[in-house]
């Protein structure tokens, strides 16, 4: 099981307005503090931590952050309509557009998927295969 994933950013604010675009909606929480962001989903009293929680920080090492090539972090969204909605609220938030939302046929019959760059380039996609949509 994958507990956490974590991007570099070094400029906080940038991420900050990037994710919390997309994030929130998805039902993760931030809690941000002097080593970065921290987005987890809820857990209710009782329960056991739902994973992966999801962290935007500076490097460890002083230099700039940078995007891995073929590395990416993909979210699941409830529906198209939110795939779509969150792809353009994270453009409007500062990310670029890496492929628009629409099927990708090749990774079955209702994957919808919309892939995006953060301001420091780290590869996102926001994906649907609810089997209760066409």
């Amino acid at each position: 099981m994958i507990a956490y994933v974590t991007v570099g950013a070094d400029d906080i604010g940038r991420a900050t307005r990037f994710y919390s675009a997309i994030l929130p909606a998805l039902g993760y929480d931030l809690k941000e503090g002097p080593e970065g962001l921290s987005y987890a989903l809820p857990v209710q009293s009782g329960q056991a931590p739902v994973f992966p929680d999801f962290y935007v920080k500076p490097t460890f090492d002083g230099r700039p952050a940078s995007a891995g090539n073929g590395a990416m972090v993909a979210f699941e969204a409830r529906s198209q309509e939110q795939v779509r909605d969150l792809h353009s609220a994270a453009l409007a938030a500062g990310g670029t557009n890496e492929g628009a939302p629409c099927f990708r046929a090749a990774y079955g019959p209702r994957f919808f998927v919309g892939y995006l760059r953060d301001p420091q380039g780290n590869k996102i996609a926001l994906f649907s295969s609810n089997p209760n949509e066409p």
